[in-house]
């Protein structure tokens, strides 16, 4: 894995990337000399501008986090900061050597721009993960620097960094790039350590999907397409991990769309009186189910919904063959549909997704 750490001024780019190098991951470096590296580096507290053997450097890098009793002393931080990494001539001979070999762990703050990052986030062993702190604590944290600025400078500075004030590069610019982002709101090595190792930027499942987040995503992607005045409901039916169809809620083809009022029942908040009306839209599970057709269900196949199913629609679940529900959004009838689904020997399952901040 190749994991390039990009954030904000004093938020803790370098102390992400010593946790990660007691890891076993190498730290790597793209000389300063390189004409393709961006012209605001100091400003942006790339780790290639910091001496590794100066242990004063060092220890004002790492400050923010001198608080609480796990704050490392001076051997600790020197050894750290001793190990010297592997420095390239440019962006493409750092890609060009973490390809080959990719089955190493590499990390590195020297990577930022978005022309850069591009051409390594088309690997998959690439990871981008961004950090932030509150403003106010990053301030605090830059005046223990030798060249302390005032609170007007430093947040110029930050809005030059984050939005691309009068710059070609902005953090704003490369947050669809980001796979991770972390918050730094901790006083200690102890907090940020532990939420590091909560996050366990090892899993694989971080730059691919397992099969349970791929189809749940899919499933939440599908939702988006309902206009049910309820609630998004969306199914992805699956078997032997291939797709056999997807479906959302809504009216059946051919009639006026929920959110156009074609479902009074939906849209009972819009009419006088209390009056009864049967529901006419069409859950998810059904139009899925509809879509495939028993012979296609098979045997094992898996229902993936983003909320769970209701009774009438768990009825035509275990009738149609389905043999594990996958759920993530809880419902009302949560309890009558796990008995029936467990009299019936089909598995329910809840999906736990895992966040990525």
């Amino acid at each position: 894995m190749f994991i390039a750490i990009i954030g904000t001024r004093c938020s803790g780019k370098t102390a992400v990337e010593d946790y990660l190098v007691s890891k076993d991951f190498q730290r790597v470096r793209i000389l300063n000399d390189s004409e393709d590296l961006n012209d605001d580096s100091s400003s942006y507290e790339s780790a290639s501008t910091i001496d590794p053997y100066n242990d004063q450097v060092a220890s004002k890098h790492l400050s923010f986090l001198s608080m609480g009793p796990s704050t490392p002393g001076p051997a600790s931080i020197a050894s750290r900061f001793h190990e010297k990494p592997r420095c390239f001539s440019s962006p493409s001979s750092l890609l060009d050597h973490v390809t080959r070999n990719w089955r190493m762990d590499f990390v590195t703050v020297d990577l930022y721009t978005r022309d850069v990052l591009e051409a390594f986030v088309k690997r998959p062993f690439f990871l981008l993960l961004s950090i932030d702190a509150p403003l106010l604590d990053r301030f605090h944290r830059s005046n223990n620097s030798p060249h302390p600025v005032s609170l007007e400078e430093f947040v110029r500075e930050d809005d030059s960094i984050v939005f691309g004030v009068g710059e070609t590069f902005s953090l704003h610019n490369l947050s669809d790039l980001v796979n991770i982002h972390v918050s730094n709101t901790f006083q200690n090595f102890t907090l940020l350590h532990s939420h590091l190792d909560d996050l366990n930027l090892l899993d694989p499942g971080h730059l691919r999907p397992h099969w349970d987040a791929y189809f749940m995503t899919l499933a939440s992607l599908a939702s988006k397409r309902s206009n049910c005045m309820k609630r998004r409901v969306g199914v992805v039916l699956v078997r032997e991990n291939r797709i056999l169809a997807t479906g959302y809620n809504g009216t059946p083809r051919g009639l006026t769309n929920c959110n156009e009022g074609g479902c009074i029942q939906c849209n009972r908040t819009s009419y006088p009186g209390n009056i009864a009306h049967e529901c006419v839209c069409l859950h998810a599970e059904e139009n899925a189910l509809l879509e495939a057709g028993r012979e296609r269900v098979g045997l094992g196949s898996v229902l993936y919904c983003n909320t769970c199913p209701c009774l009438k629609c768990t009825i035509k679940i275990i009738q149609t063959g389905v043999k594990t529900v996958v759920y993530n959004l809880s419902y009302k009838m949560d309890d009558a549909s796990a008995r029936l689904l467990a009299e019936a020997g089909v598995e329910l399952r809840r999906f736990q997704p895992v966040h990525k901040h």
